[in-house]
């Protein structure tokens, strides 16, 4: 009896007409020709909540209900999660589903509602969308009941428990997978740079297309073959792309709900797979006050498995980041000349020239681009109308740190070292950008 009683709910309608058969007897008190009405629809709502209760608990098995999504969420991206409830009952139900998400996606208020014909079943759809690495854990799943009278509601409480791990965005990898098999990267705002035949290898000889370069004509190839014909050039291959990723306390800041070392995470996974598509080889260094991870550039078959392994246990340390520390291990663990792609975030000018010496010293042996991060929330401070002379300081102070960061990006290609300066949302894009100028020109 306890659990039943722990199990049924009775509705906001059965307390509507509740209230209104109170109203009734209050009046029936100043007309008592109205009594007998009111005493009648007391024993109707009775009658009708007591039916009403015995048809929800006629099947022992009246619902089961499931949930359905991906073995693995993607950090930062809109996950499907699909909720499918079957009806064991002979009449037609109504269902409000209540499921108990993971405490990271502080989401308390998903309700989902159907309509289920007899011994039918009805899928639930919506998205979750975690902002942070790691397991994620699941409660129930709540059904709640109704018959058509909708006087009383039953609860079904099933699947109790489930992980689900969130790991790097390889949503966000997939983006970029066809364009890294076919090149058109004109789309998805990465830019066309004109290819130089200097740094590449030779292909394959094809007919001549109406805008290639006149300069790659094969004439001898075109005099037998009595029409215009042209070296095909690619990329050099099994270059190493090595992602330097800062785990301090500056990568910590977030913007939309993920923190730069998240958002440096995904354009990692994005940049490694693709350069393994391109038969580049790719690795990963994680630092801060010292050196924590070494993956070293290959492209081995499962190697994008290490690389997301690797990747998905990551954590900011808080600790203050140490250059002089990574550069003696950069120089050990990586001797071919590479692309060393460095995600960090300087705030000012001199914690950049504190640092400079040592990016320096690596620009000798390797190509070095440093990445930083604009932040678009002092963007979107100057956007505000100034109401007093306080708006205005605040604007001056604004227009200070954003030229700052304009100085360190000047500064640091002025002493031989590449620089993105980007927006966190435009990270992965202007990445992939550098990656294929840097390959179009030759200059790795």
């Amino acid at each position: 009896m306890k659990k039943v009683l722990r199990s049924l709910f009775l509705t906001r309608r059965f307390f509507g007409i509740g209230w209104a058969v109170v109203a009734l007897f209050v009046v029936a008190y100043l007309l008592p020709v109205l009594l007998p009405t009111a005493i009648l629809a007391t024993c109707l709502l009775g009658v009708g909540g007591l039916l009403d209760i015995a048809r929800l608990y006629s099947r022992k098995d009246g619902i089961h209900a499931s949930r359905h999504t991906l073995a693995k969420w993607s950090n930062g991206d809109e996950n499907p999660v699909t909720v499918e409830v079957r009806s064991n009952y002979s009449i037609p139900i109504r269902v409000r589903v209540l499921d108990e998400l993971p405490a990271q996606l502080q989401e308390r208020n998903l309700v989902l509602n159907s309509g289920i014909e007899p011994r039918g079943n009805a899928q639930l759809n919506y998205m979750v969308r975690p902002l942070a690495r790691g397991v994620y854990a699941y409660g129930a799943i709540n059904v709640l009941v109704r018959t058509s009278l909708g006087l009383a509601e039953r609860r079904f409480k099933q699947e109790q428990g489930r992980e689900i791990a969130v790991y790097p965005s390889y949503l966000h990898l997939r983006k970029y997978e066809l364009m890294a098999l076919a090149d058109p990267f004109s789309m998805a705002g990465v830019r066309k740079v004109r290819r130089s035949s200097q740094r590449s290898e030779f292909e394959q000889i094809r007919d001549y297309i109406p805008g290639d370069d006149r300069r790659t004509v094969n004439w001898k190839a075109t005099a037998r073959r009595g029409k215009m014909m042209v070296n095909q050039y690619q990329d050099e291959k099994a270059q190493q792309i090595v992602s330097l990723i800062d785990t301090g306390r500056t990568m910590k800041m977030p913007f939309d709900g993920l923190t730069l070392l998240d958002r440096a995470i995904n354009a990692t996974l994005m940049l490694s797979d693709i350069a393994i598509k391109k038969d580049d080889k790719a690795g990963v260094i994680t630092y801060s006050n010292t050196v924590h991870n070494v993956l070293p550039p290959a492209r081995d078959k499962g190697w994008m498995h290490r690389v997301m392994e690797l990747l998905y246990a990551q954590k900011t340390d808080f600790a203050e980041t140490d250059i002089e520390a990574l550069f003696p291990r950069v120089k050990r663990a990586i001797s071919q000349r590479s692309l060393l792609l460095m995600y960090t975030n300087y705030e000012s000018l001199s914690a950049m020239r504190r640092q400079l010496p040592y990016l320096q010293l690596m620009a000798r042996a390797h190509l070095v681009a440093v990445v930083i991060f604009r932040n678009t929330e002092l963007d979107q401070l100057l956007q505000r109308p100034d109401t007093n002379t306080m708006d205005v300081y605040i604007k001056a102070i604004t227009t200070k740190f954003i030229n700052e960061k304009e100085l360190i990006a000047k500064e640091l290609e002025r002493h031989g070292v590449l620089t993105i300066l980007t927006a966190p949302h435009q990270l992965s894009v202007n990445v992939l950008n550098k990656y294929l100028e840097i390959k179009a020109r030759g200059m790795l």
